[in-house]
Order: C-alpha cells, then sequence, then structure tokens
C-alpha cells in the first residue's frame, strides 16, 4: 500500500523543513534590557544584604564590607539573578519589559550551561564594550553561542 493513499498517516509539514530564522533584538532593546536588569540585580543584592544583616547582626555586616567579600557577594547575588530567570523563563526582567528572551543557536530554550556561561561571560572585563561589533552580539552571547531575540 502507498503512504500516499493511507487515509491514517500523519500529515507532512513543510515548515519543519525549513531552517529556523533568528532575528536578534536591536541594540537600543539590549541597551535597555542592560539598564532594568542593572537595577533588577541592585533591588536584590539591596534585599540580600538588608535580610544577611537582619540575620547575621553587625558581623555579618561587617564581613559584607571587607574588599574581598564585596566581589564575591556581587558576583554570587549576579549569578542568583540572571541564571534562574534566564534557564527557567528564558527571561529577565529586562527582557521581559522590551519583549526579548534568550535561545540557543536552533531557536529553542537554552540549556543550563549556556546560561550558567552567559553569566559567567558577563564578568569579562570590557565585555559591555563587545556590543560596538557590527552584530551588535557581546560575548555573552557568541560564546555560549545564544541570541537575545524580539518574541512581540
Amino acid at each position: 500500500m502507498a503512504s500516499s493513499s493511507n487515509p491514517y498517516q500523519a500529515p507532512a509539514s513543510r515548515v519543519a523543513d525549513q531552517p529556523i530564522l533568528i532575528v536578534p533584538a536591536e541594540r537600543w532593546r539590549r541597551f535597555v534590557n542592560l539598564l532594568v536588569d542593572y537595577l533588577g540585580f541592585m533591588v536584590l543584592a539591596f534585599v540580600v544584604g538588608i535580610v544577611i544583616g537582619a540575620v547575621g547582626g553587625t558581623a555579618a555586616v561587617d564581613l559584607l564590607q571587607r574588599h574581598g567579600v564585596q566581589y564575591l557577594f556581587g558576583f554570587g547575588v549576579m549569578l542568583a539573578y540572571y541564571v534562574p530567570l534566564e534557564l527557567f523563563f528564558g527571561r529577565t526582567l529586562g527582557k521581559l519589559v522590551t519583549g526579548t528572551r534568550v535561545v540557543n543557536e536552533n531557536g529553542e530554550s537554552p540549556t543550563f550551561t549556556q546560561v550558567l556561561g552567559r553569566s559567567l561571560c558577563r564578568f569579562i572585563p570590557f565585555e559591555a564594550f563587545s556590543f560596538f561589533n557590527s552584530s551588535a552580539r557581546g560575548w555573552h552571547d557568541s560564546l555560549p553561542k545564544t541570541y537575545v531575540v524580539k518574541v512581540r
């Protein structure tokens, strides 16, 4: 029996055969993402700092004021902000405001390794200047092979 005459055969789709077109978000959207996410990061750091101060008292506050501990605190809070939001939702607060999301090269949700790589790449010195290239794709996108695309 020929497959074309089988009435119970699932229909074929041409859409699945075509490559996914990924259109990166514009620079202005990426800049607004940066500003909103920086504000979100600062609010989270403030709240976590208040909780640590309330629970640990003056000893914890004194510890947080040490130079090296400040960097570790900022590092931890930044990872706590970006990794869960991008991993579970594909969006941070900034991406929610601008109607963008993070995808992998196939247009699918990024893996944990890609999200962690994006977050760690943000600590590369002068990474913010990597957006001045012609593609406006920062190192925290190009190294883990992700894109920020418009969704609305």
